[in-house]
């Protein structure tokens, strides 16, 4: 449901656009820092990928950091003054690396993460590229110096000086590091080992004895810092466990026994390698886990950002739930026959396993349903419905992605709504031309 308000605010807006209910957004913003139980959050920037909505949860005294999808992403969040920057996924990006090497103050607020020693190696062959002063490297700190465009086109030619600045300093810079735990569950692992794993594929340091290893290995490697641990539980966090399905009622009994298990399995490998060194974080959980996760009493902060945004997937989960804050809203364009509407484009579809979850929820009006044979389309989108009868040509219809961050991507900016006015617009990733 959309509130009057809401709607009346885009009377007269030219449309398909994309808008942010404020009052929603803010109560996500304390709900979230209130099921967090104390622990700091770090903003996990991909489900929002709107600059402004960072930096007002970041302004929230419950919140503190942020989780990037990508070091391009990194770098230039960095250009704008955001620190403490976690990149949630290893990066292979020997570019961006150089860059980080090359902008000032990058590699003391960027943390990196790893799961294999491989990744240092390609971490250490671009710092020896910034070391060796190659034009890249002079090229990305003018870029950086100039504007926030470091994740594209850095190739400018350095002036000698400036190389052998980058030079100096790239060699003497150390590279903060995070190691990957695998939080997945993987039912019976003693007998069936890997086969039935539910989760994330994201890491193979699953255990005390593998984190040992590549700690060891980080700890021996000159020029890396291990700072910290991220292990992130996506069969609980991501997962939807409300109904009465038998899916469903095996989804909560697959959380509790994981629950149970990552417990003692995360409190083994935190153990382990704080016997080695000393930790900054242990990074954990998701909108959909705070409360298990948080209390585990294992982990000092935890990642969220889906939820400040509570998109479709959000809907069905049991112990929680947040407030509707970002939508579309897009024309009926014509209509077709009786008891239909068209509106224009709406197939924003959602990643992930193919299906009817990954569609967009039509908010409003109520009682509409998509065309079987077509769901949302690329151009346009066929609805039929009693929800049809009192839509005119040129009303807007609304939706909510399936996914958070992924609905910015399809626009270049969020018309803010608070009470019944357009009160600001927030331009998004895409609006600032950051293809990352």
């Amino acid at each position: 449901m959309v509130s009057r308000e809401l709607r009346h605010a885009l009377s007269g807006v030219e449309a398909p656009v994309a808008v942010i209910d404020l009052e929603a957004f803010d109560a996500n913003i304390a709900a979230l820092a209130q099921r967090a139980q104390g622990l700091p959050i770090r903003v996990a920037t991909k489900s929002l990928r709107t600059p402004a909505a960072i930096d007002r949860a970041l302004a929230h005294q419950g919140y503190s950091g942020v989780l990037a999808y990508s070091l391009p992403e990194a770098l230039v969040l960095h250009a704008r003054g955001v620190r403490d920057i976690l990149v949630g996924y290893p990066t292979v990006d020997r570019r961006s690396l150089t860059q980080m090497f090359a902008e000032a103050g990058a590699t003391q607020n960027i943390t990196l993460m790893i799961d294999c020693p491989t990744h240092l190696d390609i971490i250490d062959s671009a710092r020896a590229a910034a070391a060796a002063g190659d034009d890249v490297a002079a090229g990305a700190k003018a870029a950086a110096a100039g504007d926030a465009e470091v994740a594209g086109d850095a190739e400018v030619a350095g002036s000698s000086a400036a190389s052998s600045d980058v030079a100096a300093e790239s060699a003497a810079q150390t590279v903060r590091v995070c190691l990957d735990i695998d939080a997945a569950y993987r039912l019976g692992e003693g007998v069936l080992g890997s086969r039935i794993h539910i989760g994330a594929r994201r890491s193979p340091i699953r255990d005390s004895a593998s984190a040992v290893d590549l700690a060891e290995h980080v700890i021996a490697r000159p020029g890396a810092d291990l700072v910290g641990l991220m292990s992130y539980e996506g069969q609980i966090a991501g997962t939807a466990d409300a109904g009465a399905t038998a899916r469903q009622v095996m989804v909560r009994a697959m959380q509790k026994r994981s629950i149970a298990e990552l417990r003692v399995r995360r409190s083994g490998v935190i153990d382990a390698v704080r016997e080695l060194t000393e930790l900054e974080f242990v990074n954990g959980g998701g909108t959909g886990s705070f409360e298990s996760s948080a209390a585990e009493g294992t982990l000092t902060e935890l990642a969220a950002g889906s939820g400040l945004f509570s998109p479709g997937l959000f809907d069905g989960y049991t112990h929680f739930h947040h407030e509707p804050a970002a939508y579309f809203a897009t024309p009926v364009v014509r209509r077709p026959g009786p008891g239909w509407v068209t509106v224009f484009k709406g197939g924003f579809i959602a990643s992930g396993v193919p299906g009817a979850d990954r569609i967009p929820t039509i908010a409003w009006p109520q009682g509409l349903h998509y065309a079987g044979l077509e769901g949302a389309g690329e151009v346009q989108t066929p609805l039929t419905g009693p929800g049809t009868e009192d839509l005119r040509i040129g009303d807007l219809v609304w939706f909510r992605h399936a996914k958070a961050g992924e609905l910015a991507e399809h626009f270049n900016e969020f018309l803010v709504v608070s009470g019944s006015q357009v009160i600001d617009t927030w331009s998004t990733y895409r609006g600032q031309g950051w293809a990352l």
